[in-house]
């Protein structure tokens, strides 16, 4: 239920988007990726709740192999890079991306994915002399150091960055990528992560254990009748 909860509210998302935008950056639009997680979480379930009512040794199975899969996945963490650039490059194209990269940027202090530098790939602040943008060599204001005492944001703080060194830009704007933000506050709270994923992965053990459970009561039984039907051809029986 809490999976089909998911993908309503992901399509419902999707169709608010403006008609223009129907097939910009799919891979790294929030909606999509809500819906996407929605559909596979739902299928696992799906199998297990079928598997369960069924008494299907398969569909257990599936249950199983689908949640180690999840919490396993070494192929979701290295395309974590690969997304972050995506996310970069259809930087103007998606609206909820937009607002999610800023608000990434402020809360993190950081900007870009390795580098400030990165925001070159994005076809606004690419940083070639062909590039006609405005916001050429630029970077979001969201990469801005901001003063506590400043009550309107100056959006266009990020103007030129790209093209001063790291000391020179570092007195304007966050110089370090967000990769090595996120990896660094990864490290400053282990103790936080680690029992919010204690949290997450615990009813997905219960349901690990209980399928299995399950699958061995099924198989005794299997094996119950089995025996019952050639003792049933003896005529002492």
């Amino acid at each position: 239920m809490i999976s089909m909860v998911m993908v309503a509210v992901g399509v419902y998302a999707r169709l608010l988007k403006h008609a223009e935008a129907a097939m910009a950056c799919l891979a790294v639009d929030p909606a999509i990726l809500l819906i996407v997680v929605g559909v596979l979480t739902f299928l696992i379930t799906f199998c297990g709740c079928v598997g369960s009512l069924r008494e299907n040794i398969c569909l257990l199975q599936t249950l199983a192999a689908g949640v180690l899969g999840f919490v396993f996945s070494d192929r979701a963490r290295g395309k974590v890079s690969e997304i972050i650039n995506g996310a970069i490059v259809h930087y103007r194209d998606d609206l909820d991306l937009q607002n999610l990269i800023d608000f990434g940027q402020k809360e993190f202090s950081c900007c870009g994915g390795v580098s400030y530098k990165d925001w070159s790939q994005n076809m606004y602040f690419n940083c070639t002399a062909t590039n006609p943008s405005r916001e050429r060599c630029s970077v979001p204001f969201s990469c801005c150091l901001h003063d506590a005492n400043q009550t309107v944001i100056n959006t266009m703080c990020g103007h030129g960055m790209q093209d001063k060194g790291y000391l020179e830009a570092s007195a304007f704007i966050y110089t370090n990528g967000c990769i090595d933000k996120l990896v660094n506050w990864i490290h400053s709270n282990l103790f936080l992560l680690g029992g919010i994923t204690l949290g997450l992965a615990l009813p997905q053990l219960v349901g690990i254990i209980l399928a299995q459970l399950l699958i061995n009561q099924i198989r005794d039984q299997i094996k119950l009748q089995l025996y019952n039907q050639q003792h049933r051809a003896d005529p002492w029986y």
